[in-house]
């Protein structure tokens, strides 16, 4: 079964005709780029902002459009909802693509994880982490 990011080129390229050069041409990325995203079942992890926009500019595609297939095709929920689709879950979202893509990933990870991550997020601003309550 194709993930989102294939099925969302797949879809674009058989409505509009064009072939995986035409669309790496308009949007200034190698044609190896868009066969690979195109092809590839399982997208390890979430393609480079540049490749997105690109991507998204030869598909002549809202970028937002584009990087919720890429992030749901690396099996990251993204929250929030685009134009039109009100039943979606929604979440505060910042505008700035990678704290986007922290937000959504958090959840996937297990309890323990998160007080690791949330420790970590701490010493980075300088705070003291609060206690294990489990430990």
């Amino acid at each position: 079964m194709a993930n989102a990011l294939q099925q969302l080129i797949r879809e674009r390229l058989d409505r509009e005709g064009w072939s995986y050069g035409e669309v790496a041409r308009r949007g200034g990325v190698p044609r190896s780029t868009v066969h690979h995203l195109a092809t590839t079942e399982r997208v390890v992890r979430m393609p480079q902002a540049g490749t997105l926009e690109g991507l998204a500019k030869g598909l002549e595609l809202p970028l937002d459009t584009v990087r919720r297939a890429a992030a749901e095709a690396c099996g990251i929920h993204v929250y929030g909802s685009p134009a039109g689709e009100d039943d979606a879950p929604t979440a505060p979202r910042s505008g700035d693509p990678e704290v986007d893509l922290l937000i959504a990933s958090v959840q996937r990870l297990s309890s323990d994880d998160r007080r690791h991550v949330a420790a970590l997020v701490e010493s980075l601003l300088g705070r003291p982490a609060k206690p294990d309550p489990d430990a």
